[in-house]
């Protein structure tokens, strides 16, 4: 597939190293694109959940494909999340085109951007309430299993697949109610900082829309996620859009191998080969 010129794209809540991510379709996009920048916002590796028995060979996969991207010269920017919360003792480290942080404002065609994950506004991620989220995302996490052994079966019977996790946020009015006033919270502080766009994740909720209060307006957009929604937002043209993800698209795309040993292999340090060769080494005082 030949992959498209972008100027930024923005994903987020991939979480590597669950069982909900879905590590082959972020792949399959990732080889798609060529974007100048990428900006990862947030809750990419999920160290809440992290759990050395299980990281697939597709999860280390899109670790190599951002690489790739960073190869090829696009910038790469990680802005922290919740989950992924432990970098952030490192946060405003630049390794040539790579940057960590947790938020980052752009001028883009002079348009000024605020992005940023959105855990700042969950209380539910703070003090005490942290351990509840926590062992609520193990609990979401055994859902999202049981969510993809269904619609493994749905799939032979030729039906469409479903949400269950989805479902039950959107059916939950307290949900529904929390995610308003999460979109105009951020709102309200970036037309208070006079930015003309505000992107954020963390809610897995896929948005673009204008926000009007009596002291502005601002456009707010949220790149969803790759759990349920397999969402991102791409700009070009001077524009943002929502891209969906649709696995017709990568009918033809080879998927990457999944396998991977039940146990570790054994180390061994022994070995014959030369790893580099130097001719002369010359040191000052």
């Amino acid at each position: 597939m030949e992959r498209r010129p972008l100027d930024v794209v923005v994903m987020s809540d991939l979480h590597l190293g669950t069982y909900g991510c879905h590590a082959k379709e972020i792949v399959n996009y990732l080889k798609s694109i060529q974007p100048q920048i990428l900006v990862l916002n947030g809750d990419i590796i999920d160290i809440w959940q992290f759990n050395k028995r299980y990281f697939p060979v597709a999860h280390m996969q899109v670790i190599k494909e951002i690489m790739h991207l960073l190869s090829k010269g696009t910038r790469v920017i990680y802005i922290t999340g919740n989950h992924d919360e432990a970098l952030r003792r490192y946060s405003d480290m630049h390794m040539g085109n790579f940057q960590l942080t947790d938020k980052v404002v752009m001028e883009i065609n002079g348009k000024m951007t605020w992005i940023f994950h959105g855990d700042v506004f969950d209380a539910t991620t703070k003090g005490s309430a942290k351990l509840l989220a926590k062992l609520g995302g193990h609990g979401y996490d055994l859902l999202i299993l049981i969510n993809s052994l269904i619609n493994r079966c749905l799939k032979m019977m030729g039906r469409e697949k479903m949400s269950f996790s989805k479902k039950v946020k959107n059916s939950v009015k307290k949900a529904v109610s929390w995610i308003g006033n999460f979109e105009q919270t951020a709102a309200e502080l970036a037309i208070e900082k006079k930015y003309d766009y505000v992107i954020c994740g963390h809610i897995h909720q896929p948005q673009k829309r204008v926000i009007t209060t009596k002291e502005g307006s601002v456009i707010y957009l949220n790149s969803g996620d790759w759990i349920e929604n397999l969402t991102a937002l791409e700009y070009q043209n001077n524009e943002w859009t929502i891209y969906q993800y649709d696995e017709k698209q990568f009918a033809d795309t080879v998927a990457p191998v999944v396998t991977m040993e039940k146990k570790l292999p054994q180390l061994n340090v022994v070995t014959d080969e030369i790893a580099l060769f130097i001719h002369s080494l010359a040191i000052q005082s």
